[in-house]
C-alpha cells in the first residue's frame, strides 16, 4: 500500500496504534475476568504510550524485516502476485514477531505489579496463545482496513514524495 519509505513510516504509525490500542483493551478485559467499565478503557490507555513505543521499535527494526523476507521468500513473487495476496501475506506474517515479543513486554509489564520475576517466562508463554488467536483476525479483519483507509483518506496517492520538493528561489 505505501509506496516510499515516508509513506511506510506513515503507515506504521497508524497501523500500529490501532493494533496496540486494541490489543491493550483486550488484554485489560482478558486479566479482569473480562468484566468490562470505563475503568478498563483507563488502564489500557494509561498502558498505552510505552506499549506504543516498543511496538513502534518492533515493527520498523524487527517485524516488518521478517515479515517482507518470510512472505517474498515463501508465499508471494513480486510481480506476479496480487497487490492484494502481498499486502494479506505481510500482514499476517507481521502478526507472528509482533505476538512472539509484545507478548514478552506484557509479562514484563505484569511482573512490575506483582514482583515475581521467575513468573516471566510462564506469563509470556501462557500469552502468547491467548494473544495470537486475536491479533490475526483484529489485525487483518479490524485494525489494517481501517488504517489502510485512514491512510489514505489523510494522504492520498502522491501526496507524500520520497524526497522533499525543491524549495523555489523568490
Amino acid at each position: 500500500m505505501p509506496t516510499n519509505k515516508r509513506e511506510s513510516l506513515l503507515f506504521t504509525v497508524i497501523m500500529c496504534f490501532c493494533m496496540v490500542l486494541g490489543m491493550s483493551i483486550y488484554n485489560v478485559l482478558r486479566v479482569h475476568g473480562w468484566a468490562f467499565s470505563p475503568s478498563i478503557i483507563v488502564e489500557a490507555w494509561v498502558g498505552f504510550p510505552p506499549a506504543y513505543i516498543v511496538a513502534m521499535l518492533l515493527d520498523v527494526l524487527v517485524a516488518s524485516r521478517f515479515a517482507k523476507w518470510f512472505a517474498f521468500r515463501f508465499i508471494v513473487t513480486p510481480g506476479k502476485s496480487s497487490p492484494r495476496a502481498i499486502t494479506l501475506a505481510i500482514s499476517t506474517t507481521m502478526v507472528f514477531p509482533m505476538v512472539f515479543f509484545m507478548s514478552l513486554y506484557g509479562a514484563f509489564e505484569a511482573v512490575t505489579h506483582t514482583g515475581d520475576l521467575a513468573a516471566i517466562p510462564f506469563i509470556w508463554l501462557g500469552n502468547i496463545p491467548f494473544n495470537f488467536v486475536v491479533a490475526l483476525p483484529w489485525n487483518l479483519l479490524v485494525a489494517g482496513p481501517f488504517s489502510r483507509w485512514a491512510f489514505r483518506k489523510l494522504f492520498p496517492l502522491g501526496t507524500v514524495l520520497e524526497e522533499p520538493a525543491a524549495e523555489v528561489a523568490a
